[in-house]
């Protein structure tokens, strides 16, 4: 029987963070039953402690036993914890890692088998949530490992820019190490393929950024952009995907140049996230590229420092959701096109052509 709605799985996260209070939030409008039925792995008991905190009183959760009974026009939940939980507003506790794993894990078996379509993830706290069962680095890695993927790519989606990150959640010295020819290659081959399957541009614009000052200044402050990012972005385009680079960062973004191109890769975490979160912070998305499933999170953490407060906003968390809800049709699309080539003509493609770029692009100022 085809399926009618998008069923679109959500895992609580911490449950002492804003998790439940920026799903609360956002399942509260009921115009997100038009665009997906959700269905959250958590706990009706934590439910109904954060709505008192929040003096929430109109609006409850559909409690469900398996996705299957999900109702398209509820907020559905299915209960994964027992009534012992606990929950200690704004702390870090083992409690609270404890109910984040068991919730992303019954969620993501229900997205492996079929019985909901995405997933959305809520905020986790790193240090809490590691275990025997938990030795990841985040959302990413766990997804990664699970999927049985070889790699995937952090890639942050904002109004403005879309960006990816080639060494994801690392020190920062380790991050030149990281920075090898093969990382950089696969890395922009799993952001252009992303770009295509799952935002329907048919030849994306990919712009790589320097690891060092002024993308090395001609070997002066680095060698890495000579010898392993300039070789890596001449391998990619020998394949036919359009990559332009390297670019000093600060000049990319101070210039603008951000807006010129589909995707951009950035070398490490704040390199790419600092400028992200300054334009995108309240409406940004986190979405794991390169994974068989697909799966969302807002760009936000747990903000311990405001949980129950009222003061969270869930523009990020509601983007969230209706991200993941745009690639599951993009991807769909994507499918139906691969078997049918002549429907290309009836689709239209939005994006600007390279050659309208500025020429100062091709040589930033250093």
């Amino acid at each position: 029987m085809e399926k009618k709605t998008i069923l679109a799985g959500i895992s609580h996260g911490d449950i002492n963070g804003i998790g439940y209070e920026v799903i609360i939030k956002a399942l509260s409008d009921p115009t997100i039953n038009d665009i997906c039925t959700t269905i959250v792995y958590g706990s009706p008991k934590v439910a109904a402690y954060h709505r008192k905190a929040l003096n929430v009183n109109n609006f409850s959760f559909n409690n469900i036993r398996t996705a299957e009974e999900a109702h398209a026009k509820k907020a559905n939940m299915i209960n994964c914890l027992d009534d012992n939980i606990r929950v200690e507003l704004g702390k870090s506790t083992p409690q609270g890692g404890e109910a984040a794993l068991v919730s992303l894990e019954k969620a993501v078996a229900d997205l492996k088998s079929g019985k909901i379509d995405v997933l959305i993830t809520a905020p986790i706290d790193k240090q809490n949530i590691q275990s025997e069962n938990f030795h990841f680095k985040g959302h990413t890695d766990y997804l990664k490992s699970v999927a049985g993927a070889g790699e995937a790519l952090m890639f942050m989606i904002g109004e403005s820019m879309r960006i990816g990150i080639a060494t994801d959640h690392v020190p920062l010295n380790k991050v030149p190490g990281l920075i090898t020819m093969e990382t950089l290659i696969h890395k922009i081959r799993l952001m252009n393929q992303s770009l295509m399957l799952d935002f329907g541009i048919r030849k994306p614009r990919i712009a790589v950024l320097g690891l060092n000052p002024h993308a090395g200044d001609n070997s002066l402050l680095g060698t890495e952009e000579v010898e392993i990012i300039s070789p890596a972005i001449l391998q990619v385009q020998k394949e036919g995907i359009m990559t332009f680079g390297p670019f000093p960062a600060d000049g990319f973004f101070g210039a603008g140049s951000f807006t010129k191109f589909d995707g951009i890769l950035a070398m490490y975490h704040d390199q790419g996230l600092a400028p992200f979160k300054a334009l995108s912070f309240d409406s940004g998305v986190n979405f794991t590229a390169g994974l068989p499933f697909i799966r969302t999170s807002p760009v936000h953490g747990t903000a311990f420092n405001i949980a129950g407060k009222g003061e969270a906003s869930e523009n990020s968390f509601r983007q969230a959701i209706y991200l993941a809800c745009d690639i599951f049709k993009n991807r769909q699309l994507y499918n139906e096109i691969s078997k049918n080539p002549l429907k290309h003509q009836d689709i239209e493609i939005h994006s600007d052509r390279v050659d309208e770029l500025p020429p100062e692009i091709f040589n930033p100022e250093q």
